[in-house]
């Protein structure tokens, strides 16, 4: 017997108000009938419908929203550091931003800046446009910013092809190795580059973010790359901020990070044995980095030239010498060195390297990686490790081409420039416009004969190095001397050079000030020599170049000032720069090239009255009277008093007089 449709309404209606018990007794009924019939009406009144997609798209928007938000906002208040790839200067150029490196280091002080080569925002059509990407050694240290291989590179395209815009931009940062080349890569590509140079493996282990560093975010490349790449938000930076500063709240320990150089701050283990865990991971980070940064070049049909990294092998005794007896390995290469065995001794010195366990010099293992992928990818690689062998003395690279473990002499650099240039040649990757001059040992010989250097440069790279060897892991931790007590300061150029050093002048400060003091002592050689370093540097600071420009001329004659004059034309004409290259082609009998020069300087300001006398002269000297006598009378009625021009007015009459 069933329920009747009057007891089932009932029964609905009570259902959250009665027991089954007292329904029940209510009804008259079996309590099982009741239970039943709410489960029989339970499946059917409640249907298993799943949320509209309207809230599971809010839950998702919600938060997506409000970090949109965030991140506009931070960025529209500039909170943090500007951490772009690229800045503007000088209107309408890029140079590599200085404060990058803020996204690689995270832990430590002082951090390093970038060489800050210039390179126009829109590419033109007869431009050469050549990247480099590595660490300190690609960047030049300890000679940074001009002594770098980039420059020889740049010099040298400059006098061989005068034609063409050349670009030869550094993208190189101290203490990073092949992550950072990974994250730059893309913002590179996006630039147009006729070529890409790639210096660098030294770095894998101690490099910001390597595997013995004190950045390290672990062995996973995925989370790394990650993480570099959320760098780019301010979100992200806010909460890396934030982060930090709640460590140091619940810190006991205060490490001081901004003690020592560079090189000993971002080191956290010091010991990386060879064959360890540690040690492969670093190979395999490597490895796997230069894969995506060729991939990424190979994809944009951009051109890749990679280098081997060399290191001091003869004069460099292992900076930890007791694991597996690498300093006895290291005096035995010595002693076979002594008895003329040059082969042994040098496979000796290798082992003595590779057993080293403080990881600053690169592990062969780096170069049969940049060896394996150059061959995988049809990638050119220049062997520079063994050809800075081959060409030091006993056929094992020491002093003769390094400055300390692993940083090359200038010579050294120039060395590296001559090869990657040769294999530019090689290649057919060179600038297709007319060649200047063809032989290749005069295009060496002229650029380093026109290298820009000074001996304020020298000095400083001196104090550089004398800073970094009086540091772990050159000597023990808390034994190193004061600045002072390793350098004297004899004269005006090591005063200035050491302020360099110990960061109380920036590099350009102490360039002007140089440059000053050679113009007090009426020293114009070595202040035209320190002006040309300063323009290497920046060579579209107009301020340089009139600076330079006027000052030759008043002290030595304007013949000493024409290439730059050249240059400063080039850069931005104007009736300055006009008049003066019509004034030095006039004495030199070019009197076409003076005219056209000398009507360019009117275009921008028609009353220069010494423009419109050397006008009027230059007409005289090609026998075009007419033409000079309607200059001449120009220039006399804006200056009826001018002696000269009356003199060339009455002369030029009487020739007009006797045609």
């Amino acid at each position: 017997m069933g329920l009747t449709n009057k007891q089932k309404n009932w029964i609905t209606k009570n259902r959250n108000k009665s027991s089954i018990q007292k329904m029940s007794k209510a009804l008259g009924i079996n309590q099982g009938e009741i239970e039943n019939f709410l489960n029989e009406a339970s499946d059917k009144t409640i249907p298993n419908k799943k949320p509209p997609l309207i809230f599971n798209l809010i839950l998702v928007l919600i938060p997506l929203l409000f970090f949109i938000i965030l991140e506009m906002s931070l960025k529209v208040f500039d909170y943090g550091i500007n951490t772009e790839q690229w800045i503007t200067v000088h209107n309408d150029k890029y140079v590599t931003n200085p404060n990058i490196a803020h996204r690689y280091f995270f832990n430590t002080e002082n951090l390093p800046g970038t060489i800050g080569d210039a390179f126009d925002k829109t590419k033109k059509p007869n431009s050469f446009r050549v990247f480099v990407l590595g660490g300190s050694s690609a960047a030049g240290y300890p000679f940074m910013p001009i002594g770098s291989f980039s420059r020889y590179i740049k010099k040298r395209l400059e006098l061989v092809y005068p034609e063409t815009k050349i670009e030869v931009v550094n993208t190189a940062i101290s203490a990073t190795n092949s992550y950072t080349i990974r994250d730059l890569m893309p913002g590179v590509l996006d630039q147009e580059p006729d070529l890409i140079l790639i210096y660098a493996g030294h770095n894998e282990y101690y490099g910001t973010l390597g595997v013995g560093s004190n950045e390290y975010l672990g062995s996973s490349r995925f989370v790394v790359n990650t993480a570099l790449y959320l760098n780019h938000f301010k979100t992200y930076e806010l909460l890396r901020n934030i982060i930090k500063e709640t460590t140091k709240l619940f810190s006991s320990e205060r490490k001081n990070t901004s003690a020592g150089t560079l090189m000993s701050q971002i080191v956290k283990d010091q010991y990386i044995p060879y064959k360890s865990e540690k040690f492969e991971d670093g190979i395999e980070q490597f490895e796997g980095n230069l894969k995506d940064i060729l991939d990424m070049a190979t994809k944009k049909k951009v051109p890749v030239i990679l280098g081997t990294v060399a290191c001091n092998l003869k004069d460099q005794y292992p900076l930890e010498n007791t694991y597996k007896n690498a300093g006895g390995i290291f005096e035995k290469a010595k002693e076979l060195l002594d008895e003329g065995k040059q082969k042994e001794a040098l496979a000796k010195f290798r082992t003595a390297k590779q057993l080293d366990a403080v990881r600053f010099r690169a592990p062969d293992e780096i170069n049969e990686t940049i060896k394996k992928l150059g061959k995988d990818y049809r990638c050119s690689v220049i062997d520079i490790d063994s050809v800075f062998n081959a060409i030091s003395p006993e056929g094992i690279t020491g002093n003769n081409l390094m400055m300390d473990h692993l940083h090359p002499n200038l010579e050294g650099y120039q060395i590296i420039g001559k090869l990657f240039y040769e294999e530019m040649e090689k290649l057919d990757l060179l600038p297709k416009s007319q060649v200047m001059i063809n032989d290749n040992n005069a295009q060496d010989s002229i650029t380093k004969a026109n290298f820009d250097f000074s001996k304020l440069d020298s000095t400083i790279a001196a104090y550089e190095i004398k800073s970094l060897k009086n540091n772990w892991p050159f000597v023990e931790a808390g034994k190193s001397k004061l600045f002072y007590q390793l350098v004297v300061d004899k004269n005006f150029t090591d005063s200035i050079a050491s302020k360099v050093v110990t960061g109380k002048l920036s590099w350009e400060t102490a360039q002007g000030l140089t440059i000053q003091k050679y113009l007090r002592d009426g020293d114009y050689e070595k202040f035209e020599q320190q002006v040309k370093v300063l323009i290497s540097q920046f060579p579209y600071s107009i301020e340089i170049y009139d600076l330079a420009i006027k000052n030759l001329i008043r002290a030595k004659g304007s013949e000493s000032a024409y290439n730059l004059l050249l240059k400063r034309h080039k850069l931005q004409p104007d009736d300055f720069t006009t008049m003066w290259l019509g004034i030095i082609e006039l004495t030199r009998s070019n009197e076409d090239e003076a005219i056209n020069y000398f009507n360019e300087s009117l275009r921008y300001n028609g009353s220069n009255i010494q423009v419109l006398y050397n006008l009027a002269v230059a007409y005289f000297y090609k026998e075009e009277y007419e033409k000079a006598a309607s200059t001449i009378n120009i220039c006399l009625s804006k200056s009826p008093n001018l002696p000269e021009a009356k003199a060339l007015q009455q002369q030029l009459y009487g020739l007009i007089k006797k045609q």
